[in-house]
């Protein structure tokens, strides 16, 4: 369908209802008043009903030119407004960005880094995905999520596929309760063997992240098979609560500790401190938006 009007048309009829008079009108859209006058007679032609009511030098719109110019300033307001998105999504001032995360990455560590980008880009729209690192790493490659940040071991099916960056370097961290004698002890440390003594509070056997720190511990020379596992429960933030309540012992990432160590509620044991590496995960092949090329440069900034 052929509009009977031009956006340049619509522009003329509202210069004419503000201003009042044709001259002025003509002179702030940079055209003669002859062609100002032509288009207006073109268009009330091509519409097939009066818009302005001339009455010698004075005018005034009609009923119907009214009606359209209310509709011709939202047109225009819309036209505005989407070359400024158009403008602000290039800039990378506006857009979206599908974020994926590791599970503790993603519940410790992630809202911390949006908010700080969030400041400087507050009309940004994320999307975040937390799950395993393969599954996050496999959605990497599909193109359904854009940068992802992970800790864990990422298959190696899938790293030649991936374009893999070190982070941050995270501690996994021995806790337990204030009371425990070793807390107690000023130097804080333990030995290997005296884990095997201790009583463990762990997550599930069949949770992403145990698996993670089980796999990690024994590469570590730690036989996380002869621990003595008293509890095994849902969630790091329960976990974290058993310990404080003296139930137990736990091995937890020291990104997931931050609260507890400012609060003084748990103890973290110096002598058992194994690093791991948090990477950021982009596909090859895809391509990169403002957006993303804005969020990618903060997070660099943030590496250690």
């Amino acid at each position: 369908m052929t509009l009977p009007f031009t956006l340049q048309q619509l522009r003329m009829l509202k210069a004419i209802a503000s201003e009042k008079n044709f001259t002025r009108a003509a002179e702030i859209l940079y055209v003669s008043q002859p062609t100002l006058s032509k288009q207006l007679k073109m268009l009330e032609s091509r519409l097939g009903i009066s818009l302005i009511d001339r009455q010698n030098t004075k005018f005034s719109l009609t009923e119907a030119g009214k009606m359209f110019l209310r509709y011709s300033e939202r047109i225009l307001t819309l036209c505005e407004e989407s070359c400024r998105s158009l403008n602000d999504l290039k800039k990378g001032d506006r857009g979206s960005l599908k974020i994926g995360a590791s599970q503790t990455v993603g519940t410790y560590l992630l809202p911390r880094i949006i908010s700080l980008f969030a400041q400087n880009h507050p009309q940004i729209v994320f999307k975040t995905y937390v799950d395993s690192t393969r599954k996050i790493a496999k959605s990497i490659i599909d193109n359904q999520i854009d940068i992802a940040i992970v800790e864990g071991f990422i298959p190696e099916n899938l790293t030649d596929k991936l374009q893999i960056e070190d982070f941050v370097k995270d501690d996994l961290n021995l806790i337990l309760p204030k009371f425990h004698p070793v807390a107690l002890n000023k130097e804080k440390i333990i030995k290997k063997n005296d884990l095997y003594h201790l009583n463990f509070i762990t997550l599930k056997s069949t949770s992403t992240i145990q698996k993670f720190i089980n796999t990690f511990l024994n590469q570590n020379d730690i036989q996380t098979q002869q621990f003595n596992v008293i509890m095994e429960l849902n969630s790091i933030e329960a976990l974290k609560t058993a310990v404080s309540l003296g139930l137990g012992a736990a091995f937890i990432s020291s990104s997931a500790l931050e609260k507890e160590i400012q609060l003084n509620t748990i103890s973290v044991i110096e002598g058992i401190k194994l690093a791991t590496s948090i990477s950021i995960l982009i596909n090859l092949q895809s391509d990169k938006s403002k957006t993303f090329q804005f969020f990618y440069r903060d997070l660099c900034q943030l590496k250690v």
